[in-house]
């Protein structure tokens, strides 16, 4: 019996998802299909590359298809943040690092939304993890390759 992974995200990640399925589904794969039949139209398929690379983007077609669905029949929408005062997902922390005494930002999310760059990170990160159930004044150390980082909680924007 498979246990069925649950992908947490927020509302507008599902919708962004449903998107991009529908798209997929209707657009690129009518796309594809045409690509399919002009291939089929140069002659011999035991040597017509185009017919090849046709297929093989069918094939990546149809699993991003598969993977899209996995994801939103499996979303776990992350509403309001559990508790207020202490990190939890889908809440902003302010950080400062006790080494550097830089500020940064970061908005914790599920790992379907992860994007490091843009000051979004999962709560099954390191970072992420030691970040959870903290409040406002709380010290964390998070394992790093570099060695352990240190910083103090600033504040909590739910």
């Amino acid at each position: 019996m498979a246990i069925e992974t649950k992908y947490k995200m927020s509302r507008e990640r599902l919708e962004g998802l449903k998107t991009e399925l529908d798209y997929l589904q209707t657009v690129r794969e009518r796309e594809v299909s045409d690509l399919i039949k002009e291939a089929r139209s140069f002659g011999d398929l035991s040597e017509n590359s185009e017919y090849d690379e046709a297929k093989t983007e069918q094939g990546k077609l149809y699993s991003k298809i598969a993977e899209l669905k996995n994801l939103i029949e499996n979303a776990e929408i992350i509403e309001a943040p559990a508790e207020a005062g202490v990190v939890s997902l889908g809440c902003t922390v302010v950080v400062e690092d006790e080494d550097e005494h830089l500020r940064e930002e970061y908005k914790i999310v599920g790992s379907q939304e992860v994007n490091p760059m843009s000051g979004r990170v999962s709560d099954d990160s390191p970072f992420g993890r030691g970040l959870m159930g903290k409040a406002v004044g709380d010290h964390v150390t998070v394992e790093a390759p570099a060695g352990d980082m240190h910083f103090v909680i600033v504040n909590i924007i739910h």
